[in-house]
Parts: C-alpha cells; structure tokens; sequence
C-alpha cells in the first residue's frame, strides 16, 4: 500500500488552509504568515495538484493595482515552476467590515453593488489562472435577529446576484462553473442556505440552474447534525456535486475544520467509499478535486502545519484502500445481499406495470405476509457495519 500521493488524486489546498495563522475569536496569532511562493512550493512537495484562493488570500484587502499584479505574477511563476494548477477561487466576501451584514444580501443596496464588483474582479483573475469552478460560501450572507432580514427579499437578491454572475461567465465565454458552499451558521447566527438540500431548492430557481452546483463541506453539515455522506449521495443523484471540502468535525459545534478523518471516521469511510466506489452500485462517482478546507491547529508550528497538510492526504489515501478492500470482500458482498442493498436498485414498479396492474397483484398486499417481518429474518445492517469497521481498522 502507498500513501504517496499523485497527481492523479487531485488533491488541493486552500491558501487560507495552509496560511492559517492560529487566530481565533479568543486570542491572537499563534504563527507566523507564510508567503504564497513557499506554499505552493511545499504543496508540491507533499503531492498536492492543486492550490485554491480568495483574493484576501492572495493580496491584502485594499491592496493597490500594483501590489494585487505583484502578488500575481509571482503566483503564476510558482505555478509554472511547479506544475501545480488553480482548480478553484473564490471571493471574501465576510471578512472587512464593509460585509458585516453580508456582501450579496446586505440591507445596504451599496455594499450589494460593491460585492458584486469585487467578486467579479476575482472572477476574471480566476478565468485568468484556468479554474473551472467558483465558489460561494455565504459566510455572512444571514442574520442574528428574525427581525433584521426579509428572508425572502434577501434570497431574491442572492438569485439576481447569482443570474448576473450566470449571464458574465456565459458573455465572456468561461469555462467556469459556480458552486454554493452551505453552512448553517458561524459567523452569522444563521446564515442563507444553510444545508444541501437549502442550496439545491434554491440553484433550482436560478436563470442558468447548469452553471450551479454545490460545495459540501463536511464540518458544515455536521454542526447541523446532518450524515455528510448522505448529503454527498443526493448532490451526486441531483448531478450537482461541482466540488467538495474535505475535513473533520466532532458533534455539533462550531466549525472545528479537522483535518479529514479526525472527527466522524467512520462517515469519513463511508464518504471516501462513495466517492472512489460509487457505492455499492459501482463508479467512481466524482472526479472532481479532493479539496481539504481544514486549518492546522493553533498549537502547532510551521512543522506541524506540514505534517497536518500530509495527515489529510495519507488518511485519504488510508481510507480509500480500506474501502477498495471492503467491496472486494466476499463476505462483505455476502452480507450485501443478505441485506438487500442491491435489491433496492430493482425499480418497485415493473416496466409498463400500471394501477390496475400493481392493485390486481395480490401478492403486492393481500397474499403478503407481513407476520414475517415480526420475529423473522432480518437485514443484518448490524453485521454488515462491523464488517466495515473491520476493515477501517485493517483487521481484515
């Protein structure tokens, strides 16, 4: 087994990821900044193919003309030295004050017309660098008292938000796709879009719902108590799964962002099964970058932060062996079947069975016995779980 990544994982990292400095609500920095220059350098050195950004990220907020081309360039020369790429940007659109009741839902119809200038000057940089997607994580983008925000006013200026940057990307003939980060809250009470299922209901609004999809975060569906790997399965069943953040998270709280598979591990294996399997029905079911959006912690130093870039690899890599041992299992394709896990992708209706049909079937209902289910066979769900976790522990 080999935990020496390639680029053909496609493993990336954000720059605020890697250039997480330790701040926190509670204290101050813990590490110095690193220059852009030495973390691609040494993301390409780890294995990593790729290096996502906000243009805070890049260049400080405010920077001149001048200052935001310097900081440019010397990205481009990193990339051309080193072969890494830019799969992904995306805007801060939360951190100045200026957004402190949001960027694209801001009561402040100013800041609204700001943000969206902002965010397309990043767009263009983004085109520029060759990424394909744009993300949008409304960090800001919600409210603390009900009070303060017409919900539905506000998502009405999300979706002109969101047809406008449509109508760009399409008149300028990028091949860049959006896609929506859910959260459910922090840093705002509550925040807009809050779950997979928010975001879906709402791309299907949208002027142009094909250049919209998702970015699930694992960290941000489980602060909201929600199984990550079932909300993967339905953005992949909507054909909307664009891209995805990778890391860990322990229970409902804030947003720890782990490194992956140091929180729900045993979600972790199941995610990196669907993800490089398909699941039980077969794939691989996304071939998109594995994006880790996780921030070393503040207790370590630059050493550290390295060693945790790697620890989010090789446990992916890890996982993505146990899972490939676990399908080909015999005893685990036994306990399959048992459980009828492949029996529910055989459509309950027979091709052409009508109404009439299905009701004059008296073994649907009438002649069905229910008394089995009662004291009879079961699904052996059990079983088939300590299988998995046999195998996330390599004792098979």
């Amino acid at each position: 087994m080999s935990l020496t990544p390639t680029k053909d994982d496609k493993f990336s990292f954000g720059l605020w990821t890697i250039g997480y400095n330790g701040a926190d609500p509670f204290g101050g920095p813990t590490r110095p900044a690193l220059d852009v220059v030495h973390v691609v350098d040494k993301l390409a050195e780890i294995g990593a193919y790729g290096l996502t950004f906000h243009d805070d990220d890049l260049f400080a907020f405010g920077s001149t003309d001048a200052e935001r081309q310097t900081q440019i360039d010397r990205l481009k020369g990193a990339l051309d030295d080193t072969g890494l790429i830019v799969p992904m940007a995306t805007t801060n659109l939360f951190s100045a004050p200026v957004f402190k009741d949001g960027g694209l839902t801001s009561n402040d119809r100013d800041v609204r017309r700001y943000a969206l200038r902002k965010l397309l000057r990043n767009l263009d940089l983004a085109a520029e660098l060759g990424a394909k997607t744009y993300v949008a994580w409304g960090g800001r983008e919600g409210a603390e008292y009900d009070s303060a925000k017409d919900i539905r006013v506000a998502l009405e200026r999300y979706k002109e938000a969101f047809n406008f940057l449509g109508q760009y990307v399409l008149d300028k003939g990028y091949d860049i796709r959006f896609a929506i980060e859910p959260k459910p809250n922090e840093p705002r009470g509550d925040i807009l879009l809050p779950t997979v299922g928010h975001a879906l209901a709402f791309i299907n609004e949208l002027d142009h719902p094909e250049l919209v999809g998702l970015n699930p975060e694992v960290g941000h569906e489980q602060m909201a108590g929600l199984n990550f790997q079932a909300g993967i399965a339905q953005a992949l069943w909507h054909g909307k799964l664009y891209h995805i953040d990778l890391n860990g998270q322990r229970g409902i709280k804030y947003d720890q962002d782990l490194v992956f598979g140091h929180g729900d591990l045993h979600n972790a294996f199941a995610l990196v099964d669907l993800l490089e399997n398909g699941g039980p029905n077969g794939g691989p079911a996304y071939d998109g970058p594995r994006h880790f959006d996780y921030k070393p912690s503040r207790t370590e130093d630059e050493t550290g932060v390295w060693d945790s870039a790697k620890a989010n690899i090789q446990t992916y890599l890890l996982l993505k062996e146990r899972a490939k041992a676990f399908r080909n299992d015999p005893e685990v394709q036994e306990a399959l079947e048992a459980a009828k896990v492949n029996e529910l992708a055989v459509p309950t209706l027979n091709e052409g069975e009508t109404v009439a049909d299905l009701v004059a079937d008296r073994s649907a209902f009438e002649d069905f016995d229910t008394d089995a289910y009662y004291g009879g066979k079961g699904f052996g769900f059990v079983r088939l779980q300590q299988l998995a976790t046999e195998h996330l522990l390599g004792a098979r």
